[in-house]
């Protein structure tokens, strides 16, 4: 007998009723981004980001880690024997498409926190819209112990989190913050068992796309739009995706659904 091809690929993904699952299945490498896990990552972000059939997006990992980052074993190899050039072109191949991707889409993201998430792990999690954390996750930002820079959005998303002076110092002096402590910074939205993850995700993954997904998408690209523009831009950008919201089906039905006191069902259109 032979293990199905399906349960050998670095990332699954299950659509279900809305929601995609991305799952990064390596767990006998605590879900590390090779390059193999970092290219089908990439395009199985894009392609659910792409996708009208799918409202909501969970970022998950199996076994005891989220993801813990770049894979040091290959990077190893490809320093030892020449490879350095896909070391560094990965950033621009892999990682910042990716996050972008992640950070950009027109739909709400959901991080399922359930182990570590270290390195380009932790960056992708904080790219999430919500962090759910099991408590006995944990986050590190393990740049500087493998003397580099950070990279796929911690720069950007980290201090719109914690702020500029706890964002350096997670930066700077590494270590692992426990779930708790997460919570108290802002890095998780909610920690629960972890036994529990799955069904308290599964319950807000379901929540988000059974709703208005065109609005939901339009506040999320408002939110991140803000984040770097001034008042007048952001004004600007609402008064377009107010436009573009009342244009909606789901924008009538809701309005319907008010003056009839009953509650609006939502197609995300």
């Amino acid at each position: 007998m032979t293990d199905s091809p399906v349960l050998l690929d670095p990332v699954l993904l299950d659509v279900t009723d809305g929601v995609a699952t991305i799952t990064l299945n390596r767990p006998e490498a605590y879900n590390s981004l090779n390059i193999a896990t970092k290219e089908l990552l990439r395009d199985t972000v894009r392609q659910v980001a792409e996708d009208d059939a799918v409202r909501c997006v969970v970022l998950t990992g199996t076994g005891k880690a989220f993801c813990t980052g770049q894979d040091l074993k290959e990077h190893i190899e490809l320093l030892e024997n020449g490879g350095s050039d896909a070391l560094f072109t990965t950033v621009d191949d892999h990682y910042n498409p990716t996050v972008t991707a992640l950070a950009t889409m027109a739909k709400p993201v959901i991080a399922a926190v359930n182990g570590v998430a270290a390195g380009a792990g932790a960056s992708l999690a904080f790219a999430c819209d919500l962090r759910i954390v099991a408590d006995t996750a944990g986050f590190n930002l393990a740049f500087a112990n493998v003397a580099l820079s950070c990279d796929t959005g911690a720069s950007y998303h980290l201090q719109r989190l914690v702020g500029r002076a706890k964002a350096l110092e997670l930066l700077y002096f590494p270590s692992t913050v426990s779930a708790a402590d997460a919570l108290d910074l802002g890095l998780a939205t909610k920690v629960v068992p972890a036994d529990q993850l799955a069904a308290e995700v599964g319950a807000l993954a379901s929540r988000l796309a059974a709703g208005p997904t065109v609005a939901l998408g339009a506040i999320r690209q408002s939110v991140v739009y803000a984040a770097g523009h001034s008042l007048e831009e952001s004004l600007e950008l609402e008064s377009a995706m107010m436009t573009k919201t009342g244009a909606t089906a789901d924008h009538r039905a809701a309005v319907a659904a008010f003056v009839a006191k009953e509650k609006p069902v939502f197609e995300g259109r």
